[in-house]
């Protein structure tokens, strides 16, 4: 009965915001679990023109070394940037709310990870759903790439077959950093702009980004238990240094997030909560031939096919 008035409830705009406010919480309360010390500390912050949010950030855990899982819900007239940025029509509200993660480890071993669902209204009846999951490891193990995929390829094939082999296309297109000519780690999957058509339903397409939202925590949990506690010296964390560098530079530079956030007047300190704690740009930095750094860099490329046999 109760399954049978859950499929009869409509899906609007303030079920998906209430079901990213609850996504929030729970994988903040299971990020300090995870962690074993550290807590999120939480600032809710006021939108100029409509909205605002809650940003949460932990900090100097035995885990996380700096993290954040922010929630945003904004709303008002479209600004003309953004428009012009987006190539939508400008004259129009819009409503846009979602969860954005990000976690910078302590351990070079334990990968940089970052998640993120979203969905976008427009008055004039457009909507649509954005989002992935992509993992950026300092060291690549080629095994735990396989598991990292093959994961989200499980996940996408119980939606639409179609889903993993274009969205992580899309990743590897979207997650490049054009002037390192180098993908900012492994990939995953990017999506944007899904609408209901022909062949799906808002309800389908909902069901598919929560999906994404709550396989952040199993997936990540298990690369997390497998390198937490590898051994490290000052090469490998200068190492991830450099390569948290990387990611800085495509956060800046690339992201849409972060210039969406910066055209909607949002929160600078959520904005930039992505940003490592600590990162390193070295003059004309070389690695050493045949060490794990090389071979880390010669996979950071598009068009891997990481769950091949």
């Amino acid at each position: 009965m109760n399954h049978l008035i859950q499929a009869a409830v409509k899906v609007d705009k303030d079920i998906i915001l209430q079901t990213f406010k609850n996504l929030q919480d729970d994988i903040c309360q299971k990020i300090e679990l995870l962690d074993g010390s550290a807590r999120f500390h939480e600032d809710q912050w006021d939108r100029p023109g409509g909205g605002g949010g809650r940003a949460r950030v932990i900090e100097n855990g035995q885990v996380f070394e700096k993290g954040g899982v922010n929630f945003s819900h904004v709303y008002g007239a479209l600004p003309e940037t953004m428009s012009a940025g987006l190539k939508l029509p400008s004259g129009h509200e819009f409503l846009a709310t979602g969860v954005s993660i990000i976690m910078h480890p302590v351990n070079p071993y334990v990968p940089i990870i970052h998640m993120n669902v979203r969905y976008f209204e427009m008055s004039n009846g457009d909507k649509w759903f954005g989002g992935g999951i992509d993992l950026t490891p300092i060291y690549i193990d080629e095994q735990q790439a396989n598991y990292f995929h093959r994961s989200i390829k499980r996940l996408c094939d119980q939606h639409d077959p179609n889903y993993y082999p274009a969205f992580k296309e899309w990743a590897d297109r979207y997650f490049y950093i054009k002037h390192r000519q180098e993908t900012r780690g492994i990939g995953g999957i990017f999506f944007d702009r899904l609408r209901v058509d022909e062949n799906t339903t808002i309800e389908k397409l909902f069901d598919f980004v929560k999906d994404v939202g709550d396989s952040f925590v199993p997936i990540y949990s298990q690369l997390v238990e497998e390198n937490k506690h590898k051994t490290y010296g000052e090469a490998e964390k200068e190492w991830q240094y450099v390569r948290r560098s990387r990611y800085a530079e495509f956060n800046l530079v690339y992201d849409r997030g972060t210039k969406f956030g910066l055209d909607t007047n949002g929160r600078i300190e959520s904005i930039f909560m992505s940003l490592p704690p600590q990162a390193k740009w070295l003059y004309n930095y070389q690695v050493q031939p045949d060490s794990m750094e090389a071979r880390t860099l010669s996979l950071l490329k598009k068009d891997v096919d990481w769950i091949k046999e």
